[in-house]
């Protein structure tokens, strides 16, 4: 299983229009073929820093997410709101504990 973090940042005037994308799109990406498990987080010290957190199958489930119609179109309207440079991590998950 592979586990994408990515961080993103907005000004102030962009974070709801984001936060309504996001509302709009989360079934449809958690719903892609290959997604398991999605979250959205927001840092605790900065609430201009949100996260996002998803389980996929494999590598290649998150590169045809990464190069679908669905991400495309969610990413032309987040793409413009950011204040910093997006980062993200691909992880491989070697435990969890209940």
């Amino acid at each position: 299983m592979l586990v994408r973090i990515v961080k993103l940042g907005f000004e102030d005037q962009h974070i709801k229009t984001f936060l309504e994308n996001f509302e709009t799109n989360k079934k449809a990406i958690r719903n892609f073929e290959g997604c398991e498990f999605l979250e959205l987080y927001r840092d605790k010290n900065n609430i201009n820093i949100f996260f996002t957190y998803s389980y996929w199958k494999t590598e290649s489930d998150l590169e045809n997410y990464r190069h679908s119609d669905l991400f495309k179109e969610i990413w032309s309207v987040t793409k413009p709101l950011f204040n910093m440079k997006p980062e993200a991590w691909s992880v491989d998950k070697l435990e969890s504990l209940e």
